[in-house]
């Protein structure tokens, strides 16, 4: 209640941000949804479905007669039915669950498929697909809270979206990858199929007014995969607006690389160092993707050790350092690094001016060490130089169709707290804002 307070003060000066014509959309009396109830509120013309970013997606899993744990209280939950595994890491720590956490969420890689798939006798599924709420902290202690859309999600809410009403959400298997040329991904072929019914769903319920996509970080990966997985009548149809804070770009940026060398900042566990989550990170088709493409980054050294660098040109060999898979390697690189603009109207925000890592240093070749850093610009997660090649790429397919492209630099504000802080959720609320009331022609 408190926090819906705050933004509920900072509402006019979300107002100030906005042109005329939205300045008056939100000041009319009849609020959407409350019977007039409450001025300042917006009159929704558009619905909303959001996708998070990669940690934030809750994953339930079932263990059949198939599994064998590895401990045996790791197979405490056999034969009982769906639990959580991916939602409160505090309650996988306190009841010692995390070697059976990590067991049960890797993936195995199947040759014969050239796809990813479950450990055997695990089955797993997305809870809550559709609800804005089907994605949350995984840490009740900790700042995630503020980083999964939550405080977005309220402040949507403030000027009148309502859940599964006008706003959705996308929640998706954190541990796969979108489709690309070559790489099959039946989980996403499952998950862009429950996402366009979603969006036909959102479209219906509201008068079949064209949908508004809002994603954060991977989340606005997987809107833009989706997007280019459909036929251009179909989205110029479906899709209103697209808008992407901080989305993970198909240009790579060099976190990367660090998440697979010394274990993944993007998911963690209280107490649990990154180390101690690599080889499970390592089994995740998603963790081979946005590798730093050799348009942007060319022959630069990326990882530099005693005896060898290793540039964007030298993928195959790193990956056989780290101890990877050589059927993985084979059949992962080379990365499918194509920039496709979604060819609707997208608005693109992202933070700049804060240290960012541009080479990692393990001098003497141990990756299990923290390595020493090498820093440039960018939002401590995307490198500039990969976020301005995607953006001119995407402006100059945009533009050359006519169609609406924006991008919004915030400086001095971090790759998760431009959906969470006041100033850059002020930015990114005014956006949607003035998305929902533009008049495009496509």
């Amino acid at each position: 209640m408190a926090m819906k307070a705050q933004l509920l003060r900072l509402l006019p000066l979300l107002l100030l941000l906005l042109p005329s014509p939205l300045r008056n959309y939100l000041s009319n009396d009849e609020g959407a949804g409350d019977g007039g109830a409450g001025k300042g509120r917006l009159q929704v013309y558009h619905p909303i479905i959001l996708f998070p970013g990669i940690s934030c997606p809750n994953l339930d899993a079932r263990l059949t007669d198939a599994y064998t744990p590895s401990l045996p209280r790791c197979g405490t939950f056999k034969g009982k039915g769906w639990f959580p595994l991916w939602n409160n890491t505090q309650d996988v720590l306190d009841h010692d669950y995390l070697p059976c956490l990590q067991e049960q969420m890797s993936l195995v890689y199947d040759p014969v498929l050239n796809d990813f798939r479950n450990q055997p006798g695990v089955e797993t599924r997305v809870p809550d697909f559709g609800s804005s709420y089907g994605f949350t902290s995984k840490d009740e202690l900790g700042s995630l809270n503020m980083f999964c859309m939550l405080k977005l999600r309220e402040a949507l809410e403030i000027v009148g979206y309502h859940d599964r009403d006008t706003l959705f959400g996308a929640p998706y298997d954190l541990r796969h990858a979108p489709l690309s040329p070559g790489q099959p991904s039946q989980v996403y072929t499952d998950y862009f199929a429950s996402v366009k019914d979603l969006v036909h769903h959102a479209s219906e319920k509201n008068g079949n007014k064209p949908v508004i996509l809002v994603g954060h970080s991977f989340g606005g990966k997987a809107i833009l995969d989706f997007v280019n997985s459909t036929p251009l009548s179909w989205r110029k149809k479906f899709i209103k607006h697209i808008v992407l804070a901080a989305p993970t770009p198909p240009t790579g940026f060099l976190e990367v690389l660090r998440n697979l060398a010394s274990g993944p900042s993007v998911i963690r566990v209280p107490t649990v160092p990154w180390l101690g989550l690599r080889p499970m990170w390592r089994t995740f088709a998603s963790s081979l993707t946005s590798f730093p493409s050799h348009r942007v980054f060319g022959h630069q050294p990326l990882v530099v050790t005693q005896h060898r660098n290793y540039s964007s040109y030298d993928y195959a060999d790193f990956l056989t350092a780290l101890g990877i898979s050589t059927d993985i390697i084979k059949q992962m690189l080379p990365v499918n690094l194509k920039v496709d603009a979604p060819m609707v109207p997208t608005t693109y925000l992202s933070g700049i001016g804060i240290q960012t890592v541009e080479q990692m240093v393990y001098w003497d070749g141990n990756f299990d060490v923290e390595p020493e850093y090498v820093y440039g610009d960018g939002d401590l997660v995307i490198n500039i130089a990969s976020l301005l090649a995607f953006v001119k790429e995407m402006s100059r397919q945009q533009q050359l169709s006519n169609i609406h492209f924006k991008f919004v630099k915030i400086v001095n504000v971090t790759h998760s707290t431009i959906v969470f802080q006041e100033r850059p959720l002020k930015i990114v609320m005014a956006e949607i804002l003035e998305a929902n009331s533009r008049r495009d022609i496509m």
